[in-house]
């Protein structure tokens, strides 16, 4: 990873985005890999998308997609003496909220708050403590009054995330808030650096989809793949690494950080464009872990592969501990190995290479 590679990746990350409100990180994204493609376009949601085209005369479209969007809060109430009310943003975790800062991006700018947390001498301890229900939280940013709120331009509506910001762990980890997915948009970006400078041009065009709102279902990947009708996709998010205390992998599979990324099988994971994932990382000598979906994968796989007649789709996820969180972990071997595995497999694809199935 050069400096300027770093840099890009720690904005990207440091950039607020919650879903609904990504336009500043796509902005951030847009710009970076504007260098290396084509043409940059998006969509009326903001999804964005970076176009390489290919050197066959009829090029096939390989659409290589992560999500932009994070988990956050939303204000959903202000109270008469200055506190606010919030809801989710995705799937955020009540369990790790209170006692957190907040950035709560108003009407003029960004304002800090505290989620509360009433100490431990002044909570009922006759029984065990459980996690505390989205509408029993609420912030303090510092206001006596509604009227304090308003004036600090903060109404109902405005969107909140973590503080928390990105930091090396260690010597090969990368912790922080929203790896969930913006590691995906850098790892795409970095793809679309390596094909414009590598010694082979692809011979299929490379679409690099940075698509909005699947932490809230998927809905700008399934916009985006309806707009672009790929020939084939890659589906690139995050998933459990389950190699933590306290984790049965009989319930929940056996993924290892450091051990490479996923590759899904099954619903809607195309078993040929698995296949080829797979001969690829062979071929490259990159280190692959598997996992089973036997009904959905719950990422914008989901989404791609029904639209119109079907398109062949496959999920590959980067390993990831304390999902949801704000310190959620990566390896960056693990990184660079997801990079150079989506990198080979858009090489890979000719303008007669089909993964329809054949009976």
């Amino acid at each position: 990873m050069t400096k300027t590679q770093k840099a890009f990746l720690f904005d990207l990350l440091e950039t607020a985005s919650p879903t609904g409100f990504e336009v500043e990180g796509q902005r951030k994204w847009a710009g970076y890999v504007r260098k290396f493609a084509n043409s940059v376009e998006n969509d009326a949601y903001g999804t964005a998308w970076a176009t390489i085209k290919g050197t066959a005369k009829a090029p096939k479209k390989v659409m290589l997609e992560a999500h932009a969007d994070e988990i956050g809060y939303m204000v959903k109430h202000v109270t008469s003496d200055g506190f606010l009310r919030i809801d989710r943003i995705g799937g955020s975790d009540a369990a790790t909220a209170r006692g957190r800062r907040i950035w709560i991006f108003g009407d003029a700018g960004p304002v800090t708050g505290i989620i509360g947390n009433t100490a431990i001498h002044l909570r009922d301890k006759s029984g065990d403590e459980k996690v505390p229900k989205i509408s029993e939280l609420y912030v303090d940013i510092g206001a006596a009054s509604a009227e304090e709120v308003a004036a600090a331009g903060i109404r109902v509506g405005h969107p909140a995330v973590y503080k928390d910001g990105v930091e090396v762990l260690g010597n090969d980890r990368l912790v922080g808030r929203a790896l969930d997915n913006r590691i995906g948009g850098y790892i795409i970006a970095r793809v679309m650096e390596n094909l414009s400078k590598g010694k082979k041009a692809p011979a299929s065009s490379i679409i690099a989809v940075n698509a909005v709102q699947e932490e809230i279902g998927g809905f700008g990947a399934q916009m985006v793949t309806h707009r672009l009708m790929p020939d084939v996709a890659v589906c690139l998010d995050v998933t459990h690494a389950t190699d933590t205390p306290g984790i049965p992998h009989e319930q929940h599979g056996k993924v290892i950080l450091g051990r490479g990324p996923t590759v899904t099988h099954g619903t809607g994971n195309h078993p040929a464009v698995v296949k080829r994932l797979m001969e690829v990382a062979e071929k490259e000598g990159i280190p692959l872990q598997h996992e089973a979906s036997s009904r959905f994968t719950g990422t914008d796989t989901d989404s791609i592969y029904p639209v119109g007649e079907g398109v062949p789709s496959a999920l590959v996820s980067l390993p990831l501990r304390y999902m949801h969180s704000v310190v959620e972990t990566v390896h960056l071997g693990d990184v660079d190995h997801v990079i150079n595995l989506l990198t080979a497999f858009s090489i890979s694809v000719g303008a007669k290479d089909s993964f329809s199935v054949k009976l």
